[in-house]
């Protein structure tokens, strides 16, 4: 995504989430960043990803698959390669988290459609709560000749057991995270968990429970300059250690394509996107896309929690410019 950045922006009308969010803050205390995130996004009447589809100029944001088929294939042709690799079993999981319109599915089952056998073998399996985007899915991948039968689900954990080749494109990016800020209080420097809650007139405002406590922070953190924002994933990382189990039970291989950083790092990059531009997080809440930066090596320990071997991360570019050039690296 590439948001233009804005400032001075108004505040707009409250929104039904908003209010639901208030009179839930009222009754319960200050909300942990994670549960303001699945709210905003998932919630089941008022949730972003559950009313619309975000994608492409009509949207918030576009995404890799939506600018060029290229994409899709190239990563349909990895997970070919790998299931040669595999030695080509029957009943392989093609899994997709996220898939948004479909777009890079289709684009990658079109792509592999004369690899002998691959077809045959597989069924696609789209992880996707969206009714908007179930909808976007099933119409792309009816538009394939002879497309495999497609199996959606809510949770990675419905697909069924067996081999597997997954592909996740920008989606840990959209998994709730949590933020500790380190901060002083009493006298003392102590890491202090950012939460949402109200102020003085009723609105969503950001506010520091000092209660978190130091444990939480990654030790090479914990020394930060006051300021510091740590951002903890601990959804992401249910999801990787599920995929890592998966493949320490059965074959397969997994790519994770998103942005963020290589290791443990301080930053708040917790970021609100609405028609293209940066937005504020507390601002229309349910309207906006809301993202983080992925701590790649925390998403790698997870996966080797797993019993999974991990590799990379590798940039982008230098991943799509190895798929063209030669056989795919692992994954």
């Amino acid at each position: 995504m590439s948001p233009t950045p804005v400032t001075g922006t108004p505040p707009e009308a409250e929104t039904p989430l908003a209010a639901l969010i208030a009179r839930q803050i009222r009754l319960t205390g200050p909300l942990p960043v994670s549960a303001y995130m699945a709210l905003c996004l998932g919630h089941p009447q008022h949730g972003y990803y559950t009313t619309r589809d975000p994608l492409g100029a009509g949207g918030d944001f576009t995404t890799a698959p939506e600018i060029s088929q290229m994409f899709g294939e190239m990563l349909g042709l990895w997970a070919a390669h790998c299931w040669l690799a595999m030695g080509s079993p029957a009943g392989v999981a093609l899994v997709e988290l996220g898939p948004g319109r479909g777009t890079l599915m289709a684009d990658a089952l079109r792509a592999t459609a004369r690899v002998p056998g691959f077809h045959a073998a597989l069924r696609p399996h789209l992880v996707e709560t969206s009714p908007v985007l179930r909808q976007r899915q099933a119409a792309a991948l009816a538009a394939l000749p002879a497309p495999p039968a497609p199996v959606w689900h809510d949770r990675l954990e419905e697909v069924p057991e067996g081999p597997l080749l997954l592909l996740a494109n920008e989606f840990f990016d959209a998994l709730p995270i949590r933020q500790l800020v380190r901060q002083e209080h009493r006298g003392r420097l102590l890491w202090a968990e950012r939460k949402v809650g109200l102020d003085a007139d009723g609105r969503l405002a950001w506010v520091l429970d000092p209660a978190a406590g130091e444990a939480l922070v990654p030790p090479a953190l914990r020394g930060s300059p006051p300021g510091s924002v740590v951002e903890l994933a601990p959804a992401a990382a249910a999801v990787a250690q599920e995929i890592g189990g998966r493949l320490a039970r059965a074959p397969g291989a997994a790519l994770m394509v998103d942005y963020g950083h290589a290791g443990p790092a301080v930053g708040d990059t917790l970021q609100a996107v609405r028609r293209h531009r940066f937005a504020d997080p507390l601002e229309a809440p349910g309207e906006a896309d809301l993202t983080a930066h992925v701590d790649f090596a925390a998403l790698a320990a997870a996966l080797r929690a797993g019993g999974a071997a991990a590799w990379g991360p590798v940039t982008q570019g230098d991943l799509l410019s190895a798929l063209v050039s030669g056989p795919a690296p692992p994954s």
